[in-house]
């Protein structure tokens, strides 16, 4: 073999995997088609939000670069939801994006056992007597042979691009798209679908009127993401808040028709919560106006971002969008929104390992699966990477639960559901947030990192000592009173903070802002934790119920032929999986659940 590894993509999925691989001490290659766009920013340059800041933290407690990366090229940091409980609070940082891009090319230019190369993989080469991948082909004649292929196309798979009635093939403006890999993959029986999305236009900072705009500071102290990190020392910048307005709501209407995705071009579905300013428009008939952030693209450029008015149409019409809004009456577009829709594969061919269940040793992750925004490419990209070196050491797969990571969430849903959409990670989506909080992933991820070698001993030390101090507080609020009650107990008043105590309580002053409020949040929510534990405990049983590879649906009495052909499509490996697959009945539950038992009760004798 050339390599133990090829990973194609150096997108946010293909950094994390590839250095997962390199780490673990497998001879690795990156095949990408631009050097130069190792780790780009293409559509907002942030990182974080709503669940998706609690995916970063979770990256990084597992030993991943994402979180690294946005605290050394953070502009801006806001925490989300603060003003709400913190099972739904989310930190999200403004990236320097030219920053951001040259660390995670450096990164990977200077892992060991990390080579990279530019070209494009057209197709795979297969071993088809054993169905395990061997390797792949290039688009200049290479072909070069590996053990496990990580899969991370982006959004370059057969891609194109487009601009009102305008289109061209393109993963990004300006960037080629992957020509004939889709059909491979297609040609080989996988099944593929189109996706598109949108993005927004840039325009120059010194062309619009900050008079005008909401000015939106940033949040000081700014915090990091990473757990190896205790502050952020980075320059900040503002952002700006403006409206669309019905002026702006009529020349929409008005074009809609020369959209790309209104026109009659495209007939992909894009992104349900993340929509165009046509599908805001279209959709939202009765509202006045959207709302506009106005985001600096990073500390040496001129180039903000319009977030809140992605766009297809032509760009006269986006000149006079634009233009409509107030303190952008003249702004001067830099680079005009479009429309970009590319092959994705179906994620139900997926094991929950992200190995494909056709070709062993052969991984997807990423916008190839059907999902949207950095974070949750790269944390498929990093289980994919972890569990190709496992697959290649022949040691047994990390398969991360529901119950206890987003990442679980994510990956879950993708394999069991599949989508026919562009998948955005919701603290909705997690049952069992109150217990997936952001502040608690190195307490739920690091000692399982640390045992794959993907943590340092000097990180499991630092959580070790993380707990003792958390331990610490406890006993120190148990042993003080506050207005006549134990301190810990009176800290369950869900109007007293843990700031109030102070005076009461010199001592607590030399606790960490981060151990404070962790305690903070434990002792407040005690109860619905333990109500939740429960409820993991009840799941956890389920999800042990494993189903073998092999069951035979097909000879299950009862069983409509619709729910067989669901669960031979999933082919579900526990019961609480096939619970959780669409069309799946309660009935159809109870039928597996006592054939299980009666092949266990004939195997056992």
């Amino acid at each position: 073999m050339d390599y133990d590894a090829i990973v194609i993509g150096a997108g946010h999925a293909g950094i994390e995997a590839s250095l997962a691989l390199s780490r673990l001490g497998y001879k690795t290659l990156v095949i990408t088609q631009n050097i130069d766009a190792i780790g780009h920013l293409p559509c907002n340059p942030a990182i974080g939000g709503l669940a998706k800041g609690n995916l970063v933290r979770e990256i990084d407690a597992l030993g991943g670069q994402m979180g690294k990366l946005i605290d050394v090229s953070m502009i801006q940091f806001r925490l989300l939801n603060r003003r709400r409980g913190p099972a739904v609070q989310s930190p999200r940082a403004q990236a320097d994006k030219f920053t951001y891009q040259r660390l995670a090319k450096e990164c990977l230019e200077g892992q060991q056992n990390l080579a990279l190369f530019q070209d494009t993989v057209i197709d795979l080469l297969v071993n088809k007597q054993e169905d395990e991948i061997v390797g792949v082909v290039t688009q200049r004649g290479h072909q070069i042979s590996a053990q496990v292929v990580v899969l991370t196309t982006g959004t370059f798979m057969e891609a194109k691009i487009m601009i009102g009635q305008w289109e061209h093939p393109s993963g990004r403006l300006g960037e080629a798209a992957a020509i004939g890999l889709g059909s491979a993959l297609r040609a080989k029986g996988f099944v593929l679908g189109r996706m598109k999305t949108d993005t927004s236009p840039r325009v120059h900072k010194d062309s619009l009127d900050l008079q005008q705009l909401e000015e939106q500071q940033s949040e000081e102290p700014m915090l990091p993401f990473s757990f190896d990190h205790v502050s952020v020392k980075r320059p900040a910048l503002s952002c700006y808040i403006s409206w669309t307005n019905e002026k702006t709501h009529h020349i929409i209407a008005e074009n809609l028709s020369r959209s790309a995705s209104y026109g009659g071009k495209l007939a992909s579905k894009g992104p349900r919560y993340c929509p165009s300013i046509e599908d805001k428009v279209f959709r939202f008939p009765d509202r006045k106006r959207h709302q506009v952030f106005i985001e600096p693209e990073g500390m040496g450029t001129k180039e903000m971002y319009l977030n809140g008015i992605s766009t297809s149409l032509p760009e006269e019409i986006q000149v006079e969008m634009i233009r409509s809004i107030k303190g952008l009456e003249k702004a001067h577009i830099m680079r005009p929104g479009y429309a970009v829709e590319y092959d994705y594969l179906d994620p139900t061919q997926l094991l929950s390992t992200l190995e494909t269940k056709r070709f062993k040793g052969l991984f997807v992750a990423g916008q190839t699966n059907g999902t949207s925004g950095y974070e949750e490419a790269a944390s498929q990209g990093l289980l994919a990477g972890i569990n190709a070196a496992l697959h290649l050491s022949k040691s047994p797969p990390l398969r991360l639960s529901r119950s206890e990571a987003y990442i679980g969430v994510l990956v879950d849903d993708l394999v069991t559901k599949g989508t026919k959409e562009p998948y955005r990670m919701f603290s909705s989506r997690a049952e069992y947030r109150l217990s997936m909080r952001h502040d608690t992933a190195d307490r739920r991820l690091s000692p399982l990192a640390f045992e794959l070698g993907l943590q340092s001993s000097e990180a499991l030390e630092r959580l070790q000592k993380k707990i003792e101090r958390i331990e610490e507080l406890k006993e120190l609020l148990k042993k003080n009173s506050y207005e006549g009650k134990n301190a810990l107990e009176a800290l369950r008043n869900p109007h007293l903070t843990i700031e109030e105590l102070d005076a009461s309580i010199p001592s607590l002053a030399s606790f960490e802002p981060h151990i404070r409020s962790e305690v903070s949040i434990e002792i407040k929510y005690e109860g619905y934790v333990k109500r939740q534990e429960r409820q993991i405990e009840r799941f956890d049983k389920m999800e042990k119920m494993g189903i073998p590879k092999d069951f035979d649906y097909m000879g299950i009495e009862g069983l409509s032929s619709e729910s067989k052909q669901l669960l031979l499509s999933i082919r579900p490996s526990s019961v609480g999986q096939a619970k959780r697959i669409s069309g799946i009945r309660p009935s159809d539950i109870a039928i597996l659940l006592i054939t299980l038992a009666k092949k266990g009760r004939k195997h056992e004798q």
